[in-house]
């Protein structure tokens, strides 16, 4: 029965996914390319002083993300310190500020790493005014970045890649928003509480006095999943029934942070003129995804051990309502997107499983990634793909007409190298330097040992990875944590950016070169194997001994 019900649950959601895959991929190749701009957004330029039909060169859309990124990063902090003068505060003190420093960082690099318990922490302004609207924005600006990459494929001879102001005008207000609204509506019909209540305090059954909190929890969970967020209202996240109230509410989640990732291969189709090069990227996406799955869920149903096999499987950390199959496929689609959002607790899957979600981030995120942020990064291995394979011929590679040389192949290495970097360089340090290892052992790992490296080893692959899960065991509001984890996030987020635009700018300069008999072609099943393994093999030369370090030793003992 729940091998059926697995069954079942994945093929709606690829049913759902395939239904909208063209459409919506359609519409968001329409919104980036029309040339008419929109009452209410010319209002929005002329305030901003922006000239919508102006073009930019790679390094002014560059500036733009990078100044709109600061001047967000420095709002949110003012808003949080700024909390107990703020209305509907529900009485909680200003964030204090080196938890404001990395939250602010968190949200607006798209990661939503949460070193906090929301319900307790935030005032339902911080919560509206502060982080729903970087949900908005910062999910905005990596499908901008993504668009500009994709018009560096599709442009020739040209210096300029688009405007970003628009892209992000155009992001926020033609697509993340009118989708987020319907997907709010859905959740409140779901059971998930929308209100402005504070707390309500009650009786409990057994004579105890308990506190249950409200607030406008559905508008934010549904751009929380849609934009590949994943910061949870409640301290919980998606495993509180006032945010994941039952099995549906699950599956209509992970639709949520899937969708856009996986329409915009047909986007990146459509602008380059080929749908067969969308299909290709969106076979890669989807089997490494459905790979993923299959392994964690294998991991999950068959712990070891007399409790977990007459539980049906590793049911400790996990909601009775969602189930193994539930938990696993939330965790797959919540950590080979860049969501972050938790159903279940990954600290307490077993070590193998804990394994599959630190991999699938450890990809990349590329299976499909998250919103904007997904595309770029496949179409950078894809890059690297062509460069391999041109190797192994003989021959000049090209990809989609554009030759990929000395330059674009070291942006390329550059983009590839900044995750892992940031990712060993932190937890190596975490343990070398005296003083951090005293404090990261003794206050922030609650499971010494191989485990404990597993936590943080996790912790440092989420936030360069701008993901924002955790394992739950490690307290990460500590100042080193606070800060090195803030650091990862932001050089995560913005230096991948210097290179993809720096990259995109080359390839728009670029004349379009005839294919030749030598010429590979990109969109058949050769290719997309190629970048299969490349994908994979890139990460398990670069991981693998932390790997061997933490959840496969622990899984072996």
């Amino acid at each position: 029965m729940a091998a059926l019900f697995a069954i079942l649950q994945v093929a709606t959601l690829v049913l759902i996914l395939v239904v909208l895959y063209r459409p919506l991929g359609d519409y968001m190749a329409h919104t980036f390319t029309a040339r008419r701009h929109l009452g209410f957004e010319r209002g929005i330029y002329r305030i901003i002083g922006v000239d919508p039909d102006s073009e930019q060169t790679w390094q002014a859309y560059l500036r733009g993300v990078l100044s709109f990124s600061l001047v967000s990063v420095l709002l949110l902090y003012l808003i949080q310190r700024l909390q107990a003068v703020l209305p509907y505060s529900l009485g909680f003190p200003a964030v204090p500020e080196g938890l404001s420093f990395n939250t602010a960082i968190s949200f607006v690099t798209n990661t939503n790493w949460q070193s906090y318990s929301g319900d307790v922490t935030l005032g339902y302004t911080v919560q509206l005014l502060g982080l729903a609207v970087q949900n908005f924005v910062s999910a905005a600006v990596g499908i901008a970045v993504a668009i500009a990459l994709v018009r560096g494929f599709a442009r020739t001879s040209s210096g300029t890649l688009g405007n970003f102001w628009v892209d992000l005008i155009r992001g926020v207000f033609r697509l993340l928003l009118p989708l987020a609204a319907v997907a709010a509506i859905v959740l409140i019909i779901g059971g998930v509480v929308q209100n402005f209540a504070g707390f309500t305090d009650i009786i409990t059954v057994s004579g105890g006095a308990q506190s249950i909190p409200g607030g406008p929890v559905a508008s934010q969970e549904a751009i929380k999943q849609l934009g590949t967020n994943g910061g949870g209202f409640f301290n919980v996240n998606s495993a509180h029934p006032f945010e994941n109230p039952t099995a549906w509410t699950n599956l209509f989640a992970i639709v949520l942070m899937t969708v856009i990732p996986f329409s915009l291969p047909r986007t990146f189709g459509r602008m380059v003129g080929s749908n067969k090069q969308g299909y290709a990227i969106l076979g890669v996406m989807a089997g490494l995804f459905l790979v993923s799955l299959t392994f964690l869920s294998i991991f999950e149903a068959n712990g070891a051990g007399t409790a977990p096999q007459l539980a049906g499987g590793a049911m400790e950390g996990k909601e009775t309502r969602f189930g193994i199959f539930g938990s696993t496929l939330f965790a797959t689609g919540s950590t080979i997107t860049s969501t972050g959002a938790v159903n279940s607790m990954h600290d307490s899957y077993t070590a193998l499983g804990g394994l599959m979600p630190m991999i699938n981030m450890m990809l990349g995120e590329v299976a499909p990634g998250g919103v904007g942020s997904g595309l770029y990064s496949i179409l950078i291995l894809a890059i690297i793909t062509v460069f391999i394979a041109g190797l192994l011929v003989g021959r000049t590679p090209e990809y989609l007409g554009k030759k990929i040389g000395t330059r674009e192949i070291k942006l390329a290495s550059l983009y590839i190298l900044v995750m892992p970097v940031l990712v060993l360089v932190g937890t190596a340090l975490s343990f070398a330097i005296p003083g951090v290892r005293e404090d990261v052992e003794s206050t922030s790992i609650w499971n010494p040992g191989i485990h404990g490296l597993s936590e943080v080893v996790y912790a440092f692959t989420s936030a360069a990875n701008n993901n924002g899960s955790a394992f739950a065991g490690l307290t990460a509001n500590t100042p080193w944590l606070n800060t090195a984890l803030g650091a990862a996030m932001l050089l995560g987020r913005f230096l991948p950016i210097v290179f993809v635009l720096a990259l995109a700018g080359a390839l728009a300069a670029q004349d379009r070169v005839p294919a030749t008999a030598g010429t590979l072609p990109t969109h058949r099943p050769l290719f997309a194997g190629l970048l299969a393994g490349v994908t994979v093999i890139v990460t398990a030369l670069t991981f693998f001994p932390v790997l061997t370090l933490g959840p496969l030793a622990e899984g072996l003992l």
